[in-house]
C-alpha cells in the first residue's frame, strides 16, 4: 500500500512541476503589451437640444388636464354602460336552459319537423337529442332562437367586443350532412 501512495505522490508532484511559470510568463508579457497599444475610440456625445417650451393657445377649449374633461369621460361612459347593461341584463335575471351548458360548436342539427304547426329542430349534442323551438336559448353566448327553418336554426348571441362592450350578433347551425 506504501509504495502505492508513493507512486501516486511522485505523479503529483511531476504534474506540479510541468505547470511551472515559465510558458505564463511570456503570456502575462504579451497581455500587457495587447493592453498598453489598444486606445478606445469613443464618439463624442453630441450637445443636448435646447427645450423650447410651447404656450398653451386653446384657451378656449377643455384642458387637457382638467376636471372638467375627466367628467365628461365619464359621463359618456356611464352612459355607454347602462346602455350596455340593458342589452346583457335580461338575460342574466332569466333562469338558464339546458342547452346553454355546452357551447354551440358542439351542437349538431340532424334535422327538424313540424309540430303542431311550429317548426321544431332536433338538436344532437353528447349522444343526446333535444327539440327546439322558437325563443329556446342554446349556447355559452346567450344566444336565442330567432329563426326554425328545415335546413338551419337561427341565433341572436350577446358576445363581449374588443373594447368590452356587450353586442348582438346572429349565428346559425346548419344541418349536417352524415356521411357513410
Amino acid at each position: 500500500m506504501i509504495p502505492l501512495f508513493k507512486f501516486v505522490l511522485a505523479v503529483f508532484v511531476l504534474t506540479l512541476a510541468g505547470c511551472s511559470a515559465s510558458g505564463e510568463d511570456e503570456l502575462r508579457q504579451w497581455m500587457a503589451d495587447q493592453k498598453s497599444q489598444t486606445r478606445p475610440r469613443i464618439a463624442p456625445i453630441s450637445e443636448p437640444k435646447q427645450f423650447q417650451p410651447e404656450s398653451y393657445m386653446q384657451v378656449t377649449a377643455i384642458e387637457p388636464f382638467s376636471n372638467q374633461k375627466l367628467t365628461q369621460a365619464l359621463k359618456r361612459e356611464s352612459t355607454q354602460s347602462a346602455a350596455n347593461g340593458a342589452l346583457i341584463a335580461p338575460e342574466l335575471a332569466r333562469r338558464q336552459e339546458a342547452l346553454e351548458v355546452f357551447p354551440l360548436d358542439t351542437m349538431v342539427l340532424v334535422g327538424s319537423l313540424v309540430k303542431a304547426g311550429q317548426h321544431v329542430a332536433l338538436v344532437k349534442v353528447e349522444n343526446l337529442l333535444y327539440q327546439v323551438r322558437l325563443g329556446n336559448h342554446l349556447g355559452q353566448n346567450y344566444g336565442r332562437v330567432m329563426k326554425v327553418a328545415e335546413t338551419e336554426v337561427t341565433l341572436r348571441e350577446i358576445v363581449q367586443d374588443a373594447a368590452g362592450e356587450w353586442i348582438e350578433r346572429t349565428a346559425t347551425l346548419q344541418l349536417q350532412e352524415r356521411s357513410k
